[in-house]
């Protein structure tokens, strides 16, 4: 039996990882729930315990998702967390707890939606919007205002006059379903992990150092709290419905509620109309409505006593098993998928749920024409959680995972180490041929306007394109023979393929298909290879020389290049005129750094990190993302790291600053 001791630290281990992969990693493996139980769990032996206490318990500190790549700049007011609950008596025991609390009992309760994304605060100045800054860890955040900028939900100058001259408005930052599907759709169609929730791909995308990636996403934003000195009212309420009128977003489900049975009514009417919104939702808050009596309940150490979060139950449904398909991708993958009798979940009609692989599928115990729980809770992608054995037919047998390729009747084999089945059949199996050919017409392909996939899969069963490379070899005669062509859309199509003989070097690679490599790690080989020879001669330790190539990649590559219908392809389309070598605008400019790789860490005020990260590449360099041996130089800028500053200098790796580098890159370099 381990004591509270051994149990107090077991518990503080398990927060924090679940913390980091929340926050950071933004990939949790267990529900909010569950976190908030073991949380709680650690609150009670803590409190029976004092003399374990400890002031860097997760019990004493907010959940972060600082990263190192943004500047971060501590709140003006700590942004904490609201106290969760789960059941209306658990609301109303808030509720009756607040009442008690205000002399008279005379409280006005403002409701609004929870929204699942990502906290934000906005800081305007004379009408203009100067910076924003997400959550972090509640007293510092990380300074994306760039990205921010992108929202079109976002004011960045305010309507009207009578705004402060200065104060900060907290929001949340979303991916409503219609952007989340069609970046899903994107990942999916190019092989990549499907994004679990709206959440995670929002906190994700904010992230990103790119901000036209970041506008391309279809971020929008809802505000729900204003701060200041010289506020125009003097509760919640009416502050919001200035901010609106001011340009911000505001929910209209934010709705002035009188007494318990008007909060518990608004809990139900949200419970089942959440379900036709555009965004994710994943609760409601309860806020006190006067600022005074805000000021006077005051704050716990991690959260205000005049608000309280309600958690919405995860959505679930029960529904027959039609039939387990298998599906081939275009790398030969094989994933089983349940099609299921239509149930409404969360809004939208489900009819088939993926089942991942065979070990998950097995681990699930499935049997022919089960009864499947099927769950959304805060996500869009439908999820098998389980069975109900009761309703199982007699004699119903166990669904077995497929031994041959549906698609080819080739046997199929196991990728080592991994879950997966694949058939083997690379160049003879239809869904990875059609596959490959949609793959590569793709916008960010080749960008081939008028093929999708019915048309690839047509030009295919047509005998037109076996292999990519037959794509430059269409006539209009034969795309007049596809089913829906004329005149029109034929030559649409042979402009863009005309018009893909002018795509970059990096995106060739990216649309070969060659297993593993991406989108951002087929521009980093092509600007390490230089041109197509050099990509399918080099060894594999040159290629895994070259960032984000580990072994398996390299392999990959290898293999590639050693099938002689891919050599083929590649000279037939060097015929065709595709662009088979780095542009020289894109080139490196010297080789001044070769073979030298940096870590960038910290602040700087001559270029931005993603620029130093250029100017590297574009001397021959190479950029890492973490400090190892191999590591030649740190180029630092204020508030570097600590663990990497200390890394560093245990290694006994050179640290210098960003004139240093510039001298280095150029010798006569001035400030």
């Amino acid at each position: 039996m381990s004591t509270p001791a051994q149990q107090i630290e077991a518990l503080r281990r398990e927060i924090n990882e679940h913390n980091r992969r929340y926050y950071v990693d933004n990939d949790p493996v267990i529900s909010d729930y569950d976190f908030d139980m073991l949380m709680k769990q650690l609150e009670k032996l803590e409190q029976d315990y004092p003399e374990l206490d400890d002031p860097l318990s997760p019990t004493h500190r907010v959940g972060s998702d600082l990263t190192k790549d943004f500047e971060k700049v501590p709140h003006i007011y700590p942004m904490l967390s609201l106290a969760n609950s789960y059941s209306v008596d658990d609301v109303d025991s808030w509720m009756s707890r607040v009442l008690e609390a205000v002399p008279g009992g005379d409280v006005t309760i403002v409701g609004e939606m929870k929204f699942d994304g990502s906290g934000i605060s906005l800081i305007y100045e004379h009408g203009r919007l100067v910076r924003a800054v997400t959550r972090g860890d509640g007293e510092m955040g990380d300074v994306v205002t760039d990205n921010v900028k992108t929202i079109r939900s976002v004011p960045l100058q305010l309507s009207g006059n009578d705004w402060p001259e200065r104060f900060e408005i907290r929001g949340e930052i979303v991916m409503p379903w219609a952007s989340f599907d069609r970046l899903n759709a994107e990942r999916e169609f190019n092989e990549e992990p499907l994004l679990a929730n709206p959440r995670n791909a929002c906190a994700g995308t904010l992230k990103l150092l790119n901000p036209a990636e970041v506008a391309r996403r279809g971020l929008d934003a809802y505000f729900y709290y204003l701060l200041g000195e010289n506020l125009p009212y003097d509760n919640h309420y009416d502050n919001m419905e200035a901010a609106r009128r001011w340009g911000f977003k505001v929910s209209s489900a934010m709705t002035r509620l009188h007494g318990i049975a008007e909060v518990d009514a608004f809990i139900r009417h949200w419970d089942t109309a959440r379900r036709e919104l555009p965004v994710a939702t994943d609760g409601l808050v309860f806020k006190v409505d006067s600022l005074r009596q805000q000021l006077n309940l005051g704050f716990t150490a991690k959260s205000p006593r005049w608000a309280v979060a309600y958690k919405f139950p995860a959505e679930r449904a029960l529904t027959r098993l039609r039939f387990v398909s298998f599906d081939v991708g275009r790398m030969g993958i094989i994933t089983p998928v349940a099609n299921l009798e239509p149930v409404l979940l969360s809004g939208t009609i489900v009819k088939r749920a993926s089942l991942h692989n065979e070990d998950i599928m097995t681990t699930l115990g499935i049997h022919n024409h089960d009864m499947l729980y099927v769950e959304k809770g805060g996500e869009i992608i439908p999820k098998i959680t389980g069975v109900e054995t009761s309703q199982r037919e007699p004699g119903a047998m166990p669904v077995r995972f497929v031994s041959h390729c549906p698609a080819c009747a080739t046997q199929l084999q196991r990728v080592e180490g991994e879950a997966a089945w694949v058939c083997p059949n690379k160049y003879g199996c239809p869904p990875q041929i059609i596959g490959r050919i949609e793959h590569f017409v793709g916008r960010r392909m080749m960008n081939i306007d008028g093929i999708g996939e019915e048309t690839a899969a047509a030009l295919y069963k047509a005998g037109f394109v076996n292999k990519i490379s037959d794509l430059y070899d269409l006539t209009e005669a034969q795309l007049m023979q596809i089913e829906g062509f004329g005149p029109r859309s034929a030559e649409r199509v042979l402009t863009g393929l005309d018009a893909s003989r002018n795509v970059p070097f990096e995106r060739v690679v990216y649309a070969l298909s060659i297993p593993g490599v991406g989108e951002t790690t087929a521009k980093k080989i092509a600007r390490a290879v230089g041109n197509i020879d050099n990509l399918m001669t080099y060894p594999a330790e040159r290629l895994e020389s070259i960032e984000d190539v580990g072994p398996t990649i390299a392999r990959n590559i290898i293999e590639y290049f050693e099938a002689d219908v891919n050599r083929e392809n590649i000279e037939r389309m060097r015929r065709a005129g595709l662009q088979m070598q780095i542009a020289e605008s894109a080139a490196p400019v010297s080789d001044a750094l070769a073979g030298k790789t940096f870590v960038i860490s910290g602040v700087f005020s001559r270029h931005s990190r993603d620029e130093y990260k250029a100017l590297i590449e574009n001397y021959g360099g190479k950029n890492a993302g973490s400090i190892s041996k191999k590591t030649d130089y740190v180029l630092a800028g204020d508030n570097m790291g600590p663990a990497k500053l200390e890394k560093a200098r245990k290694l006994g790796i050179p640290i210098i600053d960003e004139n240093t580098f510039l001298n280095m890159i150029q010798p006569d370099n001035e400030e």
